[in-house]
């Protein structure tokens, strides 16, 4: 991977991370706790409850990957960035840009299971 390419994923990385990060914020609104006599509208509480589980999961899944992309934040710059952990050859460029903290290659990604 040449110097430009890093440059360009490192951009995609923090590009991601800003768009989680407010993307955590809006989640942790949603998941605020919902008043006993509270409804809007046509929803039941037991409606808004269940809108509420979707939202903390979605919250959870956000922060993990938050949590990824600033590991591969700091790690982009170091030389086995990009190579498999588990076959080590290099993941594909483009794989690279839409999934920034990939490990794996697609075809091991495939072969585990993953």
């Amino acid at each position: 991977m040449n110097l430009e390419q890093r440059q360009e994923i490192k951009t995609q990385i923090h590009t991601y991370i800003d768009a989680l990060k407010h993307e955590i914020f809006e989640l942790e609104e949603k998941t605020k706790p919902i008043a006993p006599d509270c409804s809007i509208g046509r929803l039941t509480r037991q409606e808004m409850i269940q809108e509420q589980q979707v939202n903390e999961h979605a919250l959870g899944e956000a922060r993990i990957r938050l949590n990824k992309l600033t590991y591969a934040s700091k790690k982009v710059d170091k030389e086995d960035y990009g190579v498999c952990i588990e076959c080590e050859e290099d993941i594909l460029f483009a794989r690279l840009i839409l999934v920034p903290e990939s490990s794996h290659c697609v075809r091991c990604k495939q072969e585990l299971g993953l």
